[in-house]
């Protein structure tokens, strides 16, 4: 792990966490809070993303989804939400396109992140691409992200991750910061 190493949690908000997904739900929203508490005690950076909008253009999946209840874009409460984590509100899939994020990130002298959330195929990929493109350490924790439709999440985990950075489980992720932590 790089010793300025930035969480970065996609998409974990009330509408988003609410659809139905490939695995539970709850599971993955606690593997990720844990994340953020574990990144925090090691006085890393915690980004919370959450989506307000789509990218430009039609396409049949966002006509079908219709007028989002009003508290849609809320982070779920399990994140804890500190007044030291960064928030980025995004308009498109990926974290980066016209948002703050990496200025944010290089100003702290980020060189890695570890990318958590939801859905592995849409928000997580796109920022993991977005990420290695912009010349980021890329850490996908596997176990703490999920996808609406199962194809698409293993595609993502097994295909199109391990060209982009490292895949680690949550556990792997805690061991790598305490390994870190111990040789600061």
């Amino acid at each position: 792990m790089d010793p300025k190493t930035a969480l970065v949690v996609i998409d974990l908000q009330k509408g988003i966490v609410a659809l139905p997904s490939v695995h539970p739900m709850a599971e993955i929203v606690q593997r990720a809070a844990s994340l953020a508490t574990a990144f925090r005690r090691h006085g890393l950076p915690v980004v919370l993303v959450n989506v307000a909008g789509g990218a430009p253009g039609r396409t049949q999946a966002s006509r079908a989804l219709g007028t989002p209840p009003p508290d849609w874009t809320e982070l779920v409460a399990e994140l804890q939400p500190q007044p030291d984590d960064h928030r980025v509100t995004k308009l498109t899939w990926g974290a980066f396109h016209g948002t703050s994020l990496d200025k944010y990130l290089r100003d702290l002298g980020v060189t890695q992140i570890v990318l958590a959330g939801v859905a592995t195929s849409i928000g997580v990929e796109s920022t993991a691409r977005s990420a290695y493109e912009h010349g980021y350490n890329v850490v996908l924790a596997i176990d703490a992200m999920t996808d609406l439709d199962a194809d698409a999440h293993r595609n993502s985990i097994e295909r199109i991750f391990p060209k982009l950075g490292e895949t680690a489980t949550t556990a792997e992720v805690f061991e790598m910061l305490e390994k870190a932590g111990s040789t600061a």
